[in-house]
């Protein structure tokens, strides 16, 4: 409410009943008359309203920055545990890696060990199958007083089929070329011979015999080939004539 004779306009947010009852009671002191000023029932009960209103107000802010502190509070602590988790799992398999590793490094130097050993000690099974042949070889150097050279050849013999047989027990196969047709695969030709006892291009001579390991060539044979003989040359002279 404002008024041209005062000193200063003012405002207020009052109810305009309390303003008119205030003035009317000032205008009844001023005349001598006492007047008790009753509260109104409205404006007090007005006041505490309001109040409670701008609490529930302020209330309900804070209310709901308190539930979204908690919520972000239960996914920090999910997300924590979850990283606890995630990092125990990569501890493990880290763990594992190092394990695979050093097995894997054992592994190889058993390996390189096995390996050594068996390029020292691979033949041995192979040179106790020929140490009889060459017991059987130094028997026959002996000195013997026989004389015999039959029975020499036949203990020489002997030897070499034994000799024939370990080499057949590892694989190891001789073959004959003597009369077949010469195989440049199998055959190592050293000379040729004039020959009608059979075709051109035949072994006609052994001079090594070829052999095999497990069918694979391991020496091919020495041979001589043969081939057609030469005509005979015309003899030569100077013919005459008569008369």
């Amino acid at each position: 409410m404002s008024s041209s004779g005062d000193k200063g306009n003012f405002k207020t947010d009052l109810p305009q009943e309390i303003l008119d009852a205030a003035l009317d009671a000032v205008k009844k002191r001023e005349s001598g008359v006492e007047v008790e000023v009753q509260p109104d029932a409205s404006a007090s009960e007005a006041a505490p309203a309001a109040a409670n209103e701008g609490a529930a107000e302020a209330g309900a802010p804070k209310e709901g920055r308190d539930k979204e502190l908690e919520q972000l509070q239960l996914q920090l602590d999910a997300s924590l545990a979850k990283g606890r988790d995630l990092m125990g799992k990569i501890k493990d398999e880290h763990e594992k890696m190092l394990r695979a590793v050093a097995d894997l490094e054992n592994f190889k130097k058993r390996a390189r060990k096995e390996n050594e050993e068996t390029q020292k000690f691979g033949n041995e099974r192979l040179l106790k199958d020929f140490l009889p042949v060459l017991d059987n070889i130094d028997r026959a150097l002996e000195p013997s007083n026989s004389a015999d050279l039959a029975s020499l050849r036949k203990g020489v013999e002997m030897i070499r089929k034994l000799l024939e047989d370990t080499l057949g027990k590892h694989g190891v196969k001789a073959f004959s070329s003597k009369g077949k047709p010469f195989d440049p695969n199998v055959h190592e030709a050293m000379s040729q011979a004039e020959t009608d006892e059979m075709p051109p291009n035949h072994v006609h001579t052994e001079v090594l015999r070829g052999f095999t390991l497990n069918d694979r060539l391991v020496r091919p044979g020495l041979v001589v080939v043969s081939k057609a003989k030469s005509a005979p040359e015309p003899p030569s002279g100077e013919g005459g004539s008569n008369g």
